[in-house]
């Protein structure tokens, strides 16, 4: 078995089932009626593996392209179900589960005809004789058995004895295969699984006593990352190569490899996982350094995509293990692709509202906004929806269709932050002084060094109850609470220095004038 081939077929088993031509699940479909499920090279040896399993040799013969119109035929090929049996269990090796071809065709390209199909292969004697499968008709059916050249191959190779014959040791059986054999696989995944955690895990204390800042140090948050889910991949390659040289049942070897390719999904997406959480945190990190608080939205935008599109095709992949036909599915699905889309369109103009958020930027992580009447730090741009923490410390979720369509005001993209109090003078300033009062404003926020040129102080207008003096200014600063500060500093120097100046300050006043016969009855009477 070529473990190259194990691994791309592992990877790619979910994607063929979106690339599969439609050709090939019409072929698939009209080989459903096999009672025996021979249509593909994978349910070929799949259903031979179960018939073994159950010692049923006379289905199992079925399996097998030799003569059986006669009893005599039949019993023959029986016994060369249970020869090859014997085989394999004492040293043969089928290909896994993965890397069996599902298609009705076979795999094209390997240099085999087109009616054939390599599955493994059988040691006699010290010769190899391939374990081929033959694509053959019967009762107008297309189906894959067993070739001739195999059986023959090992007929010439035991020279007509039969080979090994199949005893039944006096154990414990279970699903087919000694008990022995299971617990010896078992052992074996287990001890490998667990020397290569320890291993892995002996390197990670190693490194962090010679890493200053852990946190910080890249290439330590990656092997931190990467070495347990990377331990477990190493044990299921392990495992495939030692499996098959353990002279056990082929019915527990062969059950095991197929349902250890679960493992194998499950490694690669443990390692993607980690992988994208420790690159996507570097980067998050780096950006939050330079400033870059865009940057951050995309990154998290990606990694949320990148997880689900692991864990996407990994379902995939998991389920074709279980022999779930996963191109039906996903055929079904484009048939009712219409009705799907119309019933996701909240769905799909949030998404595209996400792009628009991410691709135009109007608002970024910890960005302080004004949407709607909704007012807060942005805490997260997400797929779907954008969370804001209000000044309550509430948290308000937007969807991202609505988020992008809205008008919103940036407050933290302000460069400087407008200055402009007025500063309502007492009416019972005398007009002579009126011009001194507004020389001292303006001389107190031109002199300070915080605001911007440009800046002036004038009488804008005589109101009803004080003369109004009007600034209009930047504070030259882009840190709100830096401005803040400056405001303050601002409004007590002007009140203090007009309070030296002799100046009073309006405040909401109204005189009353009362003619003399009103002020008789507003008198008290003699008391009674």
């Amino acid at each position: 078995m070529s473990l190259a081939w194990l691994l791309f077929a592992v990877i790619l088993t979910s994607t063929v089932a979106f690339a599969a031509p439609p050709e090939e699940a019409a072929q698939a479909a009209a080989a459903e009626a096999d009672l025996l499920g021979r249509e593909t090279p994978r349910s070929t040896v799949s259903g031979l593996i179960r018939a073994l399993a159950e010692h049923d040799y006379d289905r199992a013969a079925q399996y097998f392209d030799l003569p059986a119109n006669s009893s005599r035929q039949r019993a023959t090929a029986a016994a060369r179900a249970r020869e090859f049996q014997a085989l394999l269990d004492s040293g043969g090796s089928l290909e896994p589960y993965a890397a069996l071809s599902n298609v009705a065709t076979g795999r094209i390209g390997d240099e085999l005809p087109v009616n054939q199909e390599r599955v493994g292969e059988i040691v006699v004697k010290g010769r190899t004789i391939p374990v081929l499968l033959s694509r053959g008709e019967e009762d107008g059916q297309q189906i894959w058995r067993i070739s001739r050249e195999t059986t023959g191959g090992i007929a010439a190779a035991t020279g007509g004895s039969g080979g090994r014959p199949l005893t039944q040791r006096a154990q414990f059986t279970v699903a087919g295969a000694p008990l022995e054999d299971w617990g010896m696989l078992v052992g074996l995944g287990m001890l490998v699984f667990v020397g290569l955690w320890t291993l892995a895990t002996i390197l990670v204390a190693i490194m962090r006593r010679f890493v200053a800042d852990p946190a910080a140090n890249g290439f330590y948050r990656f092997f931190e990352a990467a070495l347990p889910p990377f331990s477990l991949l190493i044990a299921v390659f392990v495992f495939f190569e030692w499996a098959e040289r353990l002279p056990v049942a082929i019915v527990a070897r062969q059950t095991l490899l197929r349902y250890t390719g679960i493992l194998l999904v499950i490694a690669f997406v443990w390692f993607g996982l980690r992988l994208v959480n420790a690159v996507a945190q570097l980067a998050i990190t780096r950006m939050q350094r330079r400033g870059r608080r865009q940057v951050v939205s995309v990154i998290i935008l990606l990694r949320r995509t990148a997880k689900v599109l692991l864990l996407l095709f990994s379902g995939i992949g998991i389920l074709d293990t279980f022999g779930i036909d996963v191109t039906t599915g996903i055929a079904a699905l484009g048939i009712g692709g219409i009705a799907l889309a119309l019933g996701a369109q909240k769905t799909v103009e949030n998404l595209v509202g996400s792009v628009t958020v991410i691709a135009d930027r109007p608002a970024q992580v910890g960005d302080f906004i004004k949407v709607g009447d909704v007012i807060g730090t942005v805490e997260d741009i997400g797929i779907r929806s954008s969370r804001i923490r209000t000044l309550g410390r509430t948290l308000v979720t937007i969807p991202n269709g609505d988020f992008s369509s809205r008008q919103i005001e940036n407050f933290a993209a302000r460069d400087r932050f407008l200055f402009n109090p007025v500063i309502a003078l007492d009416y019972r300033t005398p007009a002579a002084r009126l011009e001194e009062a507004v020389g001292i404003v303006r001389q107190v926020v031109l002199g300070h060094e915080n605001i911007a040129e440009g800046a002036r102080a004038n009488l804008g207008a005589i109101g009803a109850r004080s003369f109004d003096v009007e600034v209009f200014s930047y504070i030259d600063v882009p840190e709100f609470e830096v401005s803040v500060v400056v405001r303050e500093a601002l409004l007590l120097a002007i009140v203090c220095r007009l309070e030296e100046a002799g100046f009073s300050l309006a405040f909401p006043a109204q005189t009353i004038a009362l003619a003399p016969d009103q002020l008789e009855v507003l008198k008290p009477g003699p008391a009674s």
